[in-house]
């Protein structure tokens, strides 16, 4: 029987809610949901493919305990996993203290599997050593809104976005990070064509295309973009005096400041035109109600909370705020960054928003909790936590739902920590991420689709998710492993973790958490598990006796602040922490793909998600291509005081010469390298504690590895394909240059692309055919040219090409992963694949994907119109333009354009 269970997207911030469906006890599709404020029914091309993603044949399924890290673990039950995880950190605070032990989580767990967490460290053990991975995202959010504002609360809506008469887009990309979000902002600009779109970003990215100002300044500019801005109000007499004076406190010592941040002045330091300054000031000050968006860019710097704080300044100097329209928007990174930060998922906050160095807070908490006392002292934040680990400070590491193994900056140091560690547990949904490797004891965890729980998005919105399927094997949900953990680790540490730790399902710990959130700023006790399933998902605050949630904040003008009045706070332009010179001379950007999340253990199983890129590439500016003798194609070593490399380069437009960039998602089980936080900089904001992972200077060199290699394996499904891809990363090892991943369809490849310094010997071609099973003689064909040490072999099953190994040369991989994934190949062509030249022949069918989320191409399309097919049609058999809508326009005119030409053949 099949049924539908509402639940929301576990990727971004956007939050979007949707509709599970399932048969038995499996998920096998998934769609929007049309009565979710947060997307109104879109999805992106990760959250349409999510039920695709559900069923991975690396699922941890039962504890798994080691006796050498980097071996199989042994199996073993629940009652062995904890009490031995038990035994090892009651020791460790016996013999060095609470201090000793830590615990790293993250944005994508629940708000209740988040709570107890906090309160099994700062209650049960007494240490604030308990930092999440939205330290890595957000926290200099929390940390600009708290110095300005007065509280971490994003003052705005979705709504505003389609009010707002300008929009100012700074470090964030929304078109690819925030698909539905950008589907906002288009929908805002097709109603209000006066809508102005600026957009600051050191790349022209997908958002800054539509952009009417591009400020493509320099990498770690922001805040003397946002001072330059400010003088320009200021000279022109655009600031809202009044409301300054009525609501605002500082404003006099930074104008003093900012004077000196004139046109001219700025843009030498941002590498962009005064008078783009000029005009991106006049409009944010001129043309009503204006809205910022903001994310990674302004972030993930060392400067991040002045960064965040620079374009806060912009809205408070013109009253910019808590008006529908207007306000200074955060977007979250994580699905639930915003729920750890409102339970105080950080090792310097405690529940409710409340600052772990503020004596009455820790009071409140410990009241509470029924404890003596929280400790006062701060806890490690991310960085000094692996570091602390590193020195042996932390003896026991915790790390649940997030993989420090390749989303911290410094990555080689990262790992020595781990490898250093006397004791890591890792409690995870899949046994395959870079983490895994380093755990003592793995625990297997519940994921998308399986867990129950609250989670809040970026406008502060609150949705009641509903597993959708039971748990597998013996997964638990986090919440049920930290409480079991709890309670056996207050037995040998004598206190009565039955008291401390009641819980017997997830609404009972959103109870207390409601009651902690009692009269402060988030406060929600008027909120509960019935009323966000009768009424849908709700923003905060929403206290008791309320009947909805605040749309936006500080309409009136009074902010959390002792005195009720924000604060400018006197910022100035630094350097980066990462400065470019002589021996270092690229600023190296990362970013996000759109098809792709975080370390790719869930997308990454998803075959179609490789089909807008399917391989990590580094993006140059072509005179630094050329500078290098480099051309698109070759590969290059990236390199720098920390790591190094070695990635294929590709000429992109949208960076200015000086500045490449690469996607944050390639990690070791992709590539035979961490990626680009080998070389990230791991220098942290005084304030929030975040480091700079948006920008690394380094140094690109030439390499020369002239012997190509490439296998394109197809599949009989995404099981097999999978199955396929485990086996073979062990391979990645082997080569100067290694990367793999998958491809297509219907039927999925597996696509391995290597380079080595030196021909492949017979032995070691061998050893790959076993690999990916093209071993067989028996219907193959095969291409030598031993002068030239060039080996190829394509293997055929029942006139169909299944598998094509190209060594030595490696000319028809692209044609050829395209053809086999669309089985296009006739049998009498498939000796083709393994022709000198390189070339496809005729019949090979060039595709464009018009519609990325329903995966339907422009033949697809084509072949629907020809047989007489309309664009309900085809929203009907192909699904196309139904779920984010970014399609409809090309599919439109594709409609329109088949219509003329049927009539004229007619």
């Amino acid at each position: 029987m099949k049924t539908e269970v509402k639940s929301t997207c576990c990727y971004c911030g956007v939050g979007c809610g949707v509709l599970i469906e399932t048969e038995g006890e499996r998920i096998i599709g998934v769609r929007g949901d049309p009565d979710h404020p947060a997307n109104r029914g879109r999805l992106c091309t990760k959250g349409a493919t999510l039920h695709l993603a559900a069923n991975s044949p690396s699922r941890l399924l039962y504890p798994e305990q080691r006796a050498w890290r980097g071996q199989p673990g042994q199996r073993v039950s629940w009652d062995e996993a904890l009490d031995a995880a038990a035994d090892r950190f009651a020791a460790s605070i016996r013999e060095h203290g609470p201090n000793s032990v830590a615990f790293y989580i993250s944005g994508q767990l629940m708000t209740e599997d988040y709570y107890v967490f906090n309160k099994l460290a700062k209650g049960l053990i007494g240490t604030n050593n308990v930092d999440t991975n939205s330290r890595l995202c957000m926290s200099s959010a929390v940390a600009g809104y708290k110095q300005t504002l007065g509280a971490d609360a994003p003052p705005c809506s979705y709504e505003d976005i389609r009010q707002a008469e300008v929009i100012f887009i700074a470090g964030a990309n929304p078109a690819v990070a925030h698909p539905i979000v950008f589907r906002m902002i288009e929908d805002a600009r097709a109603a209000n064509p006066d809508l102005k779109i600026i957009v600051a970003d050191p790349r022209r990215s997908e958002t800054a295309e539509i952009a009417d100002l591009h400020l493509a300044i320099k990498p770690g500019t922001d805040i003397a973009l946002f001072n330059g801005m400010l003088h320009v109000l200021i000279s022109e007499g655009l600031v809202d005096s009044d409301y300054v004076a009525r609501h605002t406190h500082g404003f006099a010592p930074l104008a003093e400041i900012v004077q000196r941040y004139t046109p001219e002045a700025v843009a030498e330091v941002c590498g962009i035109g005064a008078g783009d300054i000029v005009q991106a000031a006049q409009w944010f000050g001129q043309r009503g109600a204006a809205l910022s968006l903001y994310c990674q860019g302004l972030n993930q710097s060392a400067h991040g909370t002045h960064n965040n704080a620079g374009i806060i300044h912009l809205h408070l100097a013109t009253g910019q705020i808590g008006k529908p329209g207007a306000g200074p928007f955060s977007l979250t990174g994580q699905p639930n960054a915003m729920g750890g930060r409102e339970v105080g998922g950080l090792s310097n906050l405690l529940s409710a928003h409340r600052d772990l160095a503020n004596p009455r807070h820790r009071a409140e908490v410990a009241a509470l909790w029924g404890i003596p006392s929280v400790p006062d002292k701060p806890g490690k934040s991310a960085i000094d936590l692996f570091r602390a680990v590193q020195t042996g400070e932390i003896k026991a590491v915790w790390i649940a739902c997030t993989n420090p193994a390749h989303s911290l900056p410094n990555q080689p140091a990262v790992r020595a920590a781990l490898q250093a560690a006397d004791y890591v547990v890792l409690q995870e949904t899949c046994a395959n991420t870079d983490t895994a490797p380093f755990a003592d004891l793995l625990l297997p965890a519940t994921g998308w689709g399986e867990k129950q729980g609250t989670v809040t998005n970026s406008e502060r919105r609150i949705t009641h998710v509903h597993s959708a399927v039971p748990s597998p094997g013996e997964a638990r949900h986090d919440w049920e492993i930290v409480v079991d953990f709890a309670r056996r680790l207050a037995i040998r540490l004598n206190r009565d973790g039955e008291r401390l730790f009641p819980y017997t399902d997830a609404e009972s710990i959103f109870n207390e958490h409601r009651e902690s959130t009692r009269g402060r700023d988030l406060d929600i006790t008027g909120l509960s598990y019935a009323r966000l399933d009768r009424d849908g998902p709700q923003q905060w605050p929403y206290p008791a006796g309320a009947s909805g949630g605040a749309e936006r904040l500080y309409a009136d003008g009074v902010f959390p602040t002792s005195d009720g009045k924000a604060r400018f706070v006197p910022i100035q332009h630094a350097p980066t922490a990462d400065v470019p010179d002589a021996e270092h001379p690229i600023s190296l950007l990362s970013g996000r793909l759109r098809d792709q999340w975080h370390g790719m253990s869930r997308t990454g199983t998803v075959p179609r998600l490789f089909n807008l890129e399917d391989e990590p590439l580094l993006a140059m500016h072509p005179c630094d291509l050329r500078h290098r003798g480099l051309s698109s194609g070759d590969l290059a070593r990236v390199a720098n005081a920390r790591g190094s490399v070695v990635v294929r380069v590709a000429e992109r437009p949208g960076l200015k010469k000086g500045r490449a960039w690469m996607p944050m998602h390639w990690g070791s089980q992709f590539m035979n390298s961490p990626g680009v936080n080998a070389l990230a900089c791991d220098a942290t904001d005084p304030y929030s504690k975040q480091p700079e992972l948006k920008h690394a200077a380094v140094q690109i060199a030439r390499v020369d590895l002239p012997w190509p290699l490439a296998i394109l394996r197809r599949c009989a499904d995404q099981a097999e394909a999978l199955a396929l891809l485990d086996a073979a990363r062990v391979r990645l090892a082997d080569y100067p240059y290694a990367t793999i991943g998958l491809y297509g369809r219907q039927s999925p490849l597996v696509v391995f692309r290597a380079a080595t310094a030196e021909p492949l010997d017979d032995s070691a071609i061998a050893e790959l055919d076993s690999v990916f099973g093209l071993a067989d003689e028996a219907g193959a064909i095969i291409y030598a040219d031993r002068t030239r040490h060039i080996a190829k072999k394509a293997v055929a099953e029942a006139g169909r090409l299944v598998g094509v190994r190209l060594c030595g040369e490696s000319l028809a991989q692209g044609w050829l992963k395209q053809a086999m994934a669309e089985d296009e190949l006739d049998a009498g062509l498939i000796r083709l694949a393994l022709a000198p030249s390189g070339k496809p022949p005729r019949s090979v069918v060039a595709r464009n994907i018009v519609c990325k989320c329903a995966d339907a191409s422009d033949v697809q399309i084509g072949q629907q119109l020809a047989a007489g097919g309309n664009l309900k049609t085809l929203q009907e058999k192909l699904k196309c333009g139904t779920y984010c809508g970014a399609c409809l326009p090309e599919i439109k005119r594709m409609v329109a354009e088949y219509a003329p030409t049927e009539a004229a053949a007619a």
